[in-house]
Formats: structure tokens, sequence, C-alpha cells
């Protein structure tokens, strides 16, 4: 998923630097969501992760 977050900033930039203001807009909100999402995912394993653990 931070894979895909990476890809999505990286057409964010590269729409800003070519001048395509609404497609940068749009990568650059689904890369924040998908970086959000990916942080709650990690946060939530590692809680799990050490909680079941033996």
């Amino acid at each position: 998923m931070l894979r895909w977050t990476i890809i999505f900033v990286i057409l964010a930039i590269v729409a800003a630097v070519f001048g395509f203001g609404g497609i940068a807009a749009g990568a650059a909100s689904i890369a924040k969501i998908l970086f959000f999402v990916f942080i709650v995912l990690f946060l939530l394993s590692l809680i799990f992760g050490k909680r079941f653990k033996t």
C-alpha cells in the first residue's frame, strides 16, 4: 500500500509540473488517503501483533 502512495505522489508531482492541476490534486488526495490507511493498518498490526504473540 505504501508503494501505491508513492506512485500517486509521483504522479501528482509530474502532473503539477506539466500544468494539470485537477489531475495533480486528485492524485495527491488519493495518495493522502492511501497513506493514512497504511498508517492505521500498520499501527493495528503492531498493537494486535504484540498482543497475540506467545
